[in-house]
């Protein structure tokens, strides 16, 4: 961890508001949704910080995650349970890709998933406010992260996830401290069964948006961007949306980022990508409206945005819109093939999930939605060593004569 942080320190945050109607909430103390059943999203006195730190500042740390200290809610160094969460790095796919494309492989951070950035900001704000046991949803990665702080600072953790998890996660969740349970049923099946256990008091609901911090700890993505591109974002961003905190947190990041006049007022089009076999964001978005459906019969290869519904759907839409970006669906068949594509032309292992931006980036830059000199970011969610992949079943037998012009 960053050895700045070894002692107690200040933070900037003033107050949580509802998302949807901007009722106020008193920091320091615990909250899920508000009273509306919307995410609250946590605000800081930003005139404060410009005061308190410069740009040149940020540039003069390590670059790890805790350099965005002043735009994170910890109050407490203490409660930090920090893994090593480092800035991932800009990885350039010219083959697969572009000359301009550039893969964020979040496959680095702790717990090989981008997952670590918000269940390590959640959890040390859990251990702040005196969460004792913690349950939550998972399609994997996110139940991994989980698992691996909570256990770091004795928080007693609880995983539901769907009975076709990839059976690596499902392990690596038991290895690292969490009871973890298959559930008959899709993640928001598994939601269902936390939030009646969270009613009854039996614990608290560590899902997706209904604690205000896991989108601080994701915001810091967007953070990340803006110091890596020189403090000019890039002109597309290719996500891969489930829940959408991601999204959600890079769009805020953005903003605090203008208010401190760190930078201007330049957007990047945001492309919400999903599975065409879970594409509630993309049918919204095609239809106009505010809020998401649930999908039926939900299925894809890229489990982690196999999500029906979304808490912060009005979230993710609204930052779509105001990018003028778009949310895109592409099939199983393409998400594979991108996939191996970044493997073999370009040397770098994509999760299914960050198989799909890369299929959403082509799909997108054959029907004019991006050009070939823009600079575009793919998120990959994951590390694709966590993911099935296609037998080498070549062997040679050493004891007979070798045929080196088969090799």
């Amino acid at each position: 961890m960053n050895e700045n942080l070894t002692t107690d320190r200040e933070t900037f945050v003033t107050h949580l508001e509802c998302s949807i109607t901007g009722e106020r909430y008193e920091a320091d103390q615990l909250h899920g949704l508000s009273r509306a059943g919307r995410p609250l999203l946590v605000r800081y006195d930003l005139d404060a910080v410009r005061s308190a730190i410069s740009r040149d500042t940020i540039e003069a740390r390590p670059t790890d995650l805790w350099r965005w200290r002043e735009l994170l809610p910890v109050r407490q160094t203490s409660n930090i349970v920090s893994l090593g969460e480092i800035e991932t790095p800009l990885v350039p796919i010219p083959k697969s890709g572009g000359p301009n494309v550039f893969v964020k492989d979040e496959g680095r951070l702790p717990t090989g998933s981008f997952k670590a950035r918000g269940l390590v900001m959640a959890v040390a704000m859990a251990k702040e406010l005196g969460v004792t046991k913690i349950a939550m949803p998972t399609n994997g990665n996110a139940g991994a992260a989980l698992a691996a702080y909570a256990t770091r600072c004795g928080i007693e953790t609880i995983v539901l996830c769907p009975d076709d998890t990839p059976e690596i996660n499902v392990r690596e969740i038991a290895m690292q401290g969490a009871r973890v349970w298959r559930v008959n049923g899709l993640i928001d099946d598994c939601g269902a069964i936390v939030g009646k256990g969270a009613a009854e008091g039996r614990w608290f609901d560590f899902s997706t948006l209904k604690e205000p911090y896991r989108i601080e700890g994701k915001k810091t993505m967007g953070l990340e961007l803006a110091a890596q591109f020189g403090w000019k974002l890039p002109d597309a961003i290719f996500y891969p949306t489930g829940g959408g905190t991601g999204l959600i947190g890079m769009w805020k990041a953005f903003d605090e980022l203008e208010q401190l006049g760190w930078i201007g007022s330049e957007r990047p089009k945001m492309f919400a990508v999903q599975a065409s076999g879970c594409a509630p964001i993309v049918r919204a978005f095609e239809a106009g409206e505010e809020h998401a459906e649930r999908w039926e019969d939900a299925s894809t290869v890229a489990a982690g945005i196999r999500v029906p519904k979304a808490v912060g759907d009005f979230l993710i839409l609204r930052a779509v819109r105001e990018s003028g970006g778009q949310a895109m669906a592409v099939g199983d068949p393409a998400i594979l093939k991108a996939v191996e594509a970044a493997a073999k032309q370009d040397g770098l292992l994509l999760c299914p999930e960050g198989g799909a931006t890369l299929a959403a980036y082509r799909q997108a830059l054959n029907t004019g939605l991006v050009d070939e000199d823009d600079r575009v970011v793919l998120f990959n969610c994951a590390t694709g060593l966590k993911y099935p992949m296609p037998e080498a079943p070549q062997a040679l037998d050493r004891t007979q004569a070798i045929d080196f012009d088969a090799l």
